[in-house]
């Protein structure tokens, strides 16, 4: 590692309590997606004070931000997220469910540290580009809504991203990691039906349910799935029934759709298909139907030249080291968490060499804290969840990596991950990503054939294009 490039993540380091502090405080302040308004607001504020510049309201969503230094190319982007889950509000450091604000939200998918670190890890570049003098750019950008929202998708309908070279990013875990692989695309949509209120009883005939109308387009959606193909998901929600007196046929309805397929042309494709099922059960029952797009994603498109490139980093950056009292609450919240039948990471989708490292490592999926590297990996990895990640990496080469933030095997979306959100174990890895990620992002900036090597993988790996689930004139829509 050059003495620049040691600088940098040295600065990394310096700051800190600058890092970790922001990861605390928008862990405190737990915003929903599309509502991050706090967050927001603190990261362009720190964003100003070390010397970036800075751009508010992407794309015409008030919560998204841009924080750039540099000038010339290589432009390399980094993802920062920072939106938190509805009813996860649980105290740090404790091994037993405990909200710190009951009902209230919580950072169960640890992006209060996803965010946080990808802003120290371009302070850390800002650091080499000043002290180098080199050509290039580094852009942070401040994603909301990944959980419900997808900023990143609408930013690609509106081709924010075609004009980076490559983008990375990391997401806390369980596992010292590269992710690979690819994901689910996902659309989401609310198909509303507005019909007639009359007396169930005395004139039911002048009614028109739009009840009806929700329970007949289920019904068609149940006789869909038989003739759709096998990778593709449906599930729904009725979130308005019309009332609660069943004398009163009921005069709106509203039911909220969220289809899913391996490839998001496919998603787009049988969203199609869906909202011809709700146009017919409109006619049924002579109801009006009115859709709102809620959001929208695209499946991944893993790079193996830029998870190389995070690799060699992930090497070179020394693992956290974890205190007697990490290890006693590791221990203590594994114990609440259903028991691991699988090894950590890509589990049984390992060849048996790299499966036979990781189950000696892991103590066979039992060790609290993965405290280790697993191998390199670049097989088929599919994950059933959904992430607007996808949406950047059919535009550009896009990779990221998974650093441990909570013990192993803790479930997605828990009060597990906010306890450890805002603790050592968290803020270790928290630290060690945003290290690694500076690392890396100065090598690309050093390499102009890897990132052109990067560009050729991705025209290989996705020939058909893009095609995004965002209509053109949609908005990101909030549900309340």
């Amino acid at each position: 590692m050059d003495q620049f490039k040691s600088k940098a993540i040295d600065k990394v380091e310096e700051k800190k309590d600058l890092i970790l502090g922001v990861s605390h405080r928008i862990w405190e302040f737990a915003e929903l997606s599309l509502k991050e308004y706090k967050s927001a607001e603190l990261y362009v504020e720190k964003l100003k004070e070390e010397g970036f510049e800075v751009e508010t309201g992407l794309c015409g969503i008030d919560t998204a931000f841009l924080g750039k230094y540099g000038s010339g190319r290589p432009w390399i982007g980094i993802l920062g997220e920072f939106d938190a889950l509805s009813g996860l509000s649980q105290k740090a450091g404790l091994a037993s469910p405990d909200p710190l604000v009951p009902g209230g939200d919580g950072h169960g998918c640890g992006h209060n540290m996803l965010g946080a670190a990808s802003f120290g890890a371009a302070i850390g570049v800002k650091k080499y580009l000043e002290e180098t003098g080199k050509s290039g750019t580094v852009f942070f950008y401040g994603c909301p809504g990944e959980e419900g929202g997808a900023s990143k998708a609408l930013m690609a309908r509106d081709g924010v991203w075609n004009e980076l070279d490559a983008a990375i990013t990391w997401h806390p875990g369980d596992t010292f990691s590269v992710s690979t692989g690819t994901d689910n695309s996902c659309i989401q949509y609310i198909y509303s039906f507005k019909g007639i209120s009359s007396h169930a009883a005395g004139s039911p005939e002048k009614g028109r349910s739009a009840l009806d109308a929700v329970e007949l387009m289920n019904m068609g959606v149940q006789f869909l799935r038989e003739h759709m193909p096998s990778d593709a998901r449906i599930h729904y929600a009725i979130i308005n029934a019309g009332g609660k007196s069943p004398n009163v046929v009921q005069a709106t309805a509203d039911v909220l759709y969220m289809i899913r397929s391996m490839k998001v042309a496919d998603a787009v494709a049988l969203t199609k298909r869906v909202d011809n099922i709700a146009k017919g059960a409109a006619l049924m029952t002579d109801t009006e139907l009115s859709t709102i797009f809620v959001d929208g994603c695209a499946n991944s498109v893993p790079n193996t030249t830029l998870e190389k490139v995070l690799y060699e980093n992930m090497e070179q950056i020394p693992l956290p080291e974890y205190s007697e009292e990490d290890w006693a609450l590791a221990k203590a919240i594994q114990k609440t968490c259903p028991v691991r039948t699988d090894l950590p990471g890509h589990g049984a989708r390992y060849d048996k060499d790299i499966a036979a490292v990781v189950r000696e490592k892991s103590e066979n999926g039992t060790r609290a804290i993965n405290d280790f590297l697993l191998p390199f990996y670049t097989g088929d990895e599919f994950s059933a969840g959904s992430s607007d990640v996808g949406d950047v990496s059919w535009n550009i080469p896009t990779a990221q990596i998974s650093a441990v933030t909570w013990p192993s095997g803790t479930p997605g979306h828990s009060w597990q991950n906010v306890s450890c959100g805002a603790s050592p174990i968290g803020d270790k890895g928290t630290l060690y990503a945003a290290k690694v990620m500076c690392g890396a992002v100065i090598d690309l900036l050093n390499s102009p054939k890897t990132l052109e090597a990067a560009k050729k993988e991705l025209a290989e790996r996705a020939p058909e294009g893009y095609t995004c689930p965002v209509p053109q004139g949609a908005k990101l829509y909030v549900i309340e």
